[in-house]
């Protein structure tokens, strides 16, 4: 009955990436490479007296043109930045990969990500200030590359047009440890995987610190009688939805309740019940519930702040007030204890 709803890695580290094809494969999009030797177009030759007539849909454009065939043709889609940092806006441009924070704080915080990344992999820089750092070589094994990849970064905060981000840019590349030209290919795709290692680090520590906050919050959780919103009578657990609902298969075993089926959706637990030793009630201070055994359906109630629980026995019916009200001192018990014991 729920209401709402809601880069270890050294100067030559190795970084190893899984993917689902050969080196071979995910250079051409079908067959193989005999395209290659295909012969020059010759100039086509008309009868004497012919008139020619030509359609212009599939006139080739003249000029030079310059990039990669065969082998160092690329077909693998695009490498994606992931948007794991709430409000940040990713920009690419020229290979290189800027990301705005909405504001300075922000920015500052996404930068000690980016100096936690470089400790944590043991990155060394070649050069570094309050605002912009160098890295060494670092190395590369990817299963659907032919050799050992070796690129190094620049990054660098950003202010612009009073927008707060930082960039990261591959400024020189190697493989298999022969220095090569910086490719525009190469300059996006690994550009965008190094933007990727910091917001994933910041996913994990935005998850981490939301957890800890959670931890806490439970810590915390009055339980008293209450009404919900039909006025009927309810067990009111001051806490959000999302907390509680993290703690109940902790805190219901506790109580003798054995849980079957859970739909945190749906807002409902469904236990079988069999009352616990006379230790466990001695421990509360209360005399056993009159609850008799069998199968129960926890419905909770999202308030906000607040969370409302019901019971409904095995043929739906709602439990007397009084076994809710008995229920209410052995919840606030359970909880207590295990506030205690983290």
């Amino acid at each position: 009955m729920k209401f709402t709803h809601q880069l270890v890695i050294s100067s030559l580290a190795v970084l190893v990436l899984s993917a689902c094809s050969n080196s071979t494969q995910r250079r051409q999009a079908k067959d193989d490479f005999t395209y290659l030797e295909t012969k020059e177009f010759s100039e086509w030759q008309l009868p004497e007296g012919a008139t020619p007539e030509f359609y212009p849909n599939y006139e080739i454009p003249q000029g030079n043109y310059h990039g990669g065939v065969g082998h160092s043709v690329d077909v693998r889609p695009p490498q994606q930045v992931l948007e794991l940092i709430p409000g940040a806006r990713a920009e690419r441009k020229d290979g290189e990969v800027s990301l705005w924070l909405v504001n300075k704080e922000e920015a500052d915080k996404v930068w000690s990500t980016v100096l936690k990344v470089l400790e944590e992999r043991d990155i060394k820089l070649l050069s570094q200030t309050s605002d912009r750092l160098e890295t060494d070589w670092v190395s590369w094994v990817y299963e659907d590359e032919d050799v050992e990849l070796g690129s190094r970064y620049e990054v660098s905060r950003v202010y612009v047009n009073n927008r707060y981000g930082f960039k990261i840019s591959l400024i020189d590349w190697r493989e298999d440890g022969k220095q090569m030209p910086v490719s525009s290919t190469n300059k996006e795709r690994y550009n965008a995987m190094m933007t990727n290692l910091v917001t994933t680090r910041y996913d994990l520590d935005a998850r981490e610190e939301a957890a800890r906050k959670a931890r806490e919050l439970v810590k915390q959780i009055p339980i008293s009688m209450g009404s919900d919103r039909s006025g009927l009578p309810v067990i009111i657990a001051r806490s959000p939805y999302d907390v509680l609902w993290s703690r109940l298969p902790n805190i219901l075993p506790k109580m003798g309740f054995t849980l079957e089926e859970r739909s945190q959706s749906q807002g409902t637990i469904k236990a079988k019940y069999a009352s616990p030793d006379d230790e466990f009630w001695q421990s509360i201070g209360v005399k056993p519930i009159e609850l008799e055994s069998g199968t129960y359906t926890f419905l909770f109630g999202d308030l906000g702040n607040r969370t409302s629980i019901n019971v409904t026995d095995s043929s739906g019916k709602p439990v007397e007030e009084k076994l809710l009200r008995d229920m209410v001192p052995v919840i606030a018990h359970v909880v207590d204890q295990r506030s205690k014991a983290e």
